[in-house]
């Protein structure tokens, strides 16, 4: 069965997303960059919120842009054909690889892991994640802790998620100061 990942950058107060919306500090440099291009290549799908889709709607395009540098150039390569589910309320319609989702977020895991495929099942975005960890459905957290406090903002972890344990299956830390945690849901 296909592994179900929530994975984003956080803050060292657990927020992927700052009082204000910010996330500038988010950035990752050249050695994180190539650490998030090395672990795209393990997703099959990717499920994403409103937000975070008009976010990443940049790298839809990104590799128009003739001064576009050779990691970003390689991030394109891989995001764009890579296939999308977005959740939206919203939004009439998608562009490129993604589609509205057509059910809950169960449902379309419960879909999605039917399908063939080895690869994961990525979540990005904070409210999307909460509605999948409510039902159980993640199997591993991916955290890129950055050394800085927010304050406040979008919380990694829905505050009112039930206790869940954890195995430390990875740690990395990087010359930026960003320490990456990856986490298996004991079942």
């Amino acid at each position: 069965m296909r592994s179900v990942t929530y994975s984003m950058s956080t803050s060292l107060d657990g927020y992927i997303v700052g009082p204000d919306g910010g996330f500038d500090w988010t950035a990752p440099d050249e050695e994180v960059f190539r650490f998030w291009i090395d672990e795209i290549r393990n997703i099959d799908v990717h499920l994403l919120g409103r937000r975070l889709y008009e976010t990443m709607l940049y790298w839809e395009t990104a590799d128009e842009d003739p001064a576009l540098d050779d990691a970003s150039r390689e991030w394109t390569a891989l995001w764009k054909p890579l296939p999308k589910v977005v959740f939206s309320t919203t939004l009439p319609a998608v562009r490129g690889r993604a589609r509205l989702a057509s059910g809950g977020v169960a449902e379309e895991i419960e879909r999605l892991r039917a399908e063939p495929g080895e690869g994961d099942i990525a979540i990005g975005g904070a409210h999307l994640a909460a509605q999948a960890a409510a039902a159980g459905l993640i199997d591993e957290y991916q955290v890129m802790v950055y050394p800085v406090l927010v304050g406040g903002g979008t919380p990694f972890f829905p505050r009112d998620e039930r206790r869940v344990d954890l195995e430390l299956v990875e740690t990395r830390a990087f010359r930026s100061k960003a320490v990456y945690l990856r986490y298996r849901v004991v079942r």
